[in-house]
């Protein structure tokens, strides 16, 4: 399958105006669990995000997929009007200006609906870290987290037979201490990684202060992939 159908995939389950990080369909989000253990968290900040894709590129690599399929994808949007000049260089065309991107992946969701379904304990989440991963030695190909994910996110690596998501590269970076690849390879700094729970770590330090939207709360998930809106000007 494509990466463009995959994409549209994702689109038709989330409905496209989910995609559009404003307050409508978005909660804030301020608070962190009351608990000892960590959680780890992955922040996109769309207003530094060029949709350069480098960072797409890191994860395939780091996490030797094969061609044609990512854990991630960034999908491009425009908040321009059709007929109306743009605000930032006055032209009615596509100048560009109001072209923006967001990160489309695995939501690493708190309350994980492919962790639920699956009859035999591959989709789990990790002991020490929390984190969504995959058992390959468990996993039977039946397709169920793949249908329970609300978000689309998730697909069957065809060199491994294996049920694949975003596992903050669990299994690859950071088990030699590394953060993600598309973290360290993001050259904007629109991605941030870290534990939220510990109060001294830079992205917990960046969500007390900084407005963050989570893709469909209404779902009940609790995704732990939070957004940094766009900043319109003049607001």
């Amino acid at each position: 399958m494509s990466e463009n159908l995959e994409r549209r995939r994702f689109l038709k389950g989330l409905g496209a105006s989910s995609l559009i990080l404003a307050p409508l369909g978005c909660s804030s989000v301020k608070d962190k669990e009351d608990t000892n253990k960590p959680h780890y968290v992955m922040v996109f900040d769309q207003n530094k995000c060029v949709g350069c894709g480098e960072c797409k590129d890191a994860c395939n690599k780091a996490n030797h997929l094969p061609e044609g399929k990512s854990r991630l994808l960034m999908e491009e949007q425009s908040s321009a009007v059709e007929g109306q000049p743009c605000p930032h260089c006055g032209k009615t065309n596509d100048c560009g200006c109001q072209r923006k991107f967001v990160r489309v992946s695995c939501q690493q969701c708190k309350n994980a609906p492919c962790v639920t379904v699956c009859p035999t304990g591959a989709a789990h989440r990790d002991e020490k870290t929390g984190i969504v991963t995959m058992d390959a030695a468990k996993c039977a190909g039946c397709k169920y987290c793949i249908g329970a994910c609300p978000y689309d996110a998730r697909f069957i690596n065809k060199e491994t037979d294996v049920a694949d998501n975003c596992d903050f590269c669990l299994n690859s970076k950071l088990a030699i201490g590394e953060l993600p690849a598309c973290v360290q390879q993001c050259r904007y700094d629109a991605l941030i990684f870290g534990d939220a729970n510990d109060p001294t770590s830079y992205v917990s330090k960046l969500l007390a202060v900084k407005d963050s939207v989570r893709i469909k709360p209404g779902f009940g998930t609790e995704p732990s992939l939070r957004y940094i809106p766009i900043v319109k000007l003049g607001v």
